[in-house]
C-alpha cells in the first residue's frame, strides 16, 4: 500500500505542484479511494520522496546548509548550438513494488537526451556515472546546469567538472524554472510512460526507459525545433560542421 500511495502522490504532485500535504491527502481519499490517509502520513511520505509544495517535481537533491554555491550562468544567454549547455537533474520513479531514482542529462539547445542513470540511492555515484558516460559518448559541454542539490555540490562532482574544464551553473534557490528543460522532460516521461506502465523490476524499468529515450530522441518532432527530432538537430549541427571543414 505504501508504494501505491507514493505512486499516486507523485502523480498528483506532477499535476498540482502547489498542493501541500493536506490537499494531497484529500486527493488520495476523494479521487483514489484510499481510505484513512491522513495529513501526517502524507507529510512523512513527502519527506521520504523529497516532495515539497510549489516545486513542480520531487526535490530529490536537497542542499546542505554549508553547500558550495555557483552562479546561474544561463540568464539571457543565447543558447544556439549543441554541447553549449547540458542540464542535469534527478527524479523519483515509482514501480509496483518499490521505487528508483533517475539521473538524466539533456542538451539544452537540441532537447537531445544525452545520458541517464538509474539507481536505488540518492548518492553522488550515479550522477558521476551519468556525466562520465555522457562525456565519453558525446564529448565535453561548455556548461552543465543543475539545482543546488548535495549531489551537485559534492567535492566529487565539482572536481569532475573542473577536470574537464566544464563551467558549473546552478539554479537560484527554489527556482525550478532555471532548469526548465530537464523538468519538462521528466514530466513527459512520467505522464506519457511511467504512470501508465506498472514496472515490476529495475531490469524492466531500465528497458522501458531506454525505449522511451530512444523514441523521444529519434522519432519525436518538436515544434520548437522546426518539427525536427532532437537527434536530427543535435547530430545535424556536427555533420554540417564537418562538411564545412572538409570543403
Amino acid at each position: 500500500m505504501e508504494y501505491h500511495i507514493k505512486k499516486r502522490l507523485d502523480n498528483w504532485h506532477l499535476k498540482f505542484c502547489w498542493m501541500g500535504s493536506r490537499k494531497l491527502a484529500k486527493k488520495l481519499r476523494d479521487c483514489d479511494g484510499i481510505d484513512g490517509v491522513g495529513r501526517q502520513l502524507v507529510r512523512r511520505y513527502m519527506r521520504e520522496m523529497g516532495i515539497f509544495a510549489v516545486h513542480p517535481k520531487p526535490n530529490l537533491s536537497k542542499p546542505r546548509k554549508d553547500h558550495k554555491k555557483f552562479p546561474y550562468l544561463l540568464r539571457k544567454m543565447n543558447i544556439w548550438l549543441p554541447n553549449q549547455v547540458w542540464a542535469i537533474d534527478i527524479t523519483y520513479i515509482p514501480m509496483k513494488h518499490g521505487y528508483m531514482y533517475l539521473t538524466a542529462i539533456i542538451d539544452w539547445h537540441s532537447r537531445y537526451l544525452i545520458g541517464w542513470e538509474l539507481s536505488d540511492t540518492l548518492e553522488t555515484a550515479p550522477v558521476l556515472e551519468a556525466v562520465n558516460r555522457a562525456i565519453a559518448t558525446h564529448g565535453v559541454p561548455a556548461i552543465i546546469n543543475s539545482d543546488q542539490g548535495s549531489q551537485f555540490t559534492s567535492d566529487e562532482y565539482i572536481a569532475l567538472l573542473k577536470k574537464h574544464g566544464i563551467r558549473q551553473s546552478m539554479d537560484g534557490k527554489a527556482r525550478w524554472i532555471d532548469n526548465v528543460i530537464i523538468e519538462r522532460w521528466f514530466r513527459s516521461l512520467k505522464q506519457e510512460h511511467i504512470h501508465i506502465t506498472e514496472y515490476t523490476s529495475p531490469k524492466t524499468l531500465r528497458l522501458g526507459i531506454k525505449k522511451y529515450v530512444d523514441e523521444y530522441n529519434v522519432d519525436r518532432p518538436h515544434q520548437s525545433l522546426g518539427y525536427q527530432s532532437p537527434h536530427q538537430v543535435y547530430t545535424g549541427f556536427f555533420q554540417t560542421t564537418e562538411l564545412s571543414a572538409a570543403a
